[in-house]
């Protein structure tokens, strides 16, 4: 099973959905690791040193950081980007169908743009 690293802004009800399907999930808040208000490149050096996921909302900005690291041959464990427009319903569905059914080492340096 994958272990994710939710942005700061990411949306609590899609969190709090993909813990009412399936409570083992491996699931921790920017804020929850002491990364509150932290820069947008540290979010991906700490997944990247935490071996986590990090799962967003920001195609802008986090994104651009994880193919730098890419780019730059550091360690990316995976950025999965969901659009704040796509239905909860749908992006509960897509998360935990990753995070259940794929390994952590198939995300490396990649970017996956839900939904899939």
């Amino acid at each position: 099973m994958l272990r994710l690293l939710a942005d700061e802004n990411f949306d609590n009800r899609i969190l709090r959905g993909l813990l009412r399907r399936n409570a083992d999930l491996d699931i921790v808040r920017v804020q929850d690791v002491g990364l509150l208000h932290a820069d947008d490149p540290a979010i991906p050096a700490w997944a990247a040193e935490n071996g986590r996921i990090v799962i967003t909302h920001d195609v802008s900005t986090m994104t651009l950081y994880a193919y730098q690291r890419v780019n730059a041959d550091q360690m990316m464990p995976g950025v999965f980007e969901v659009p704040v427009s796509i239905a909860i319903s749908l992006a509960i569905d897509d998360l935990c169908l990753l995070a259940e059914c794929s390994e952590q080492d198939e995300w490396e340096g990649q970017v996956r743009y839900l939904p899939l």
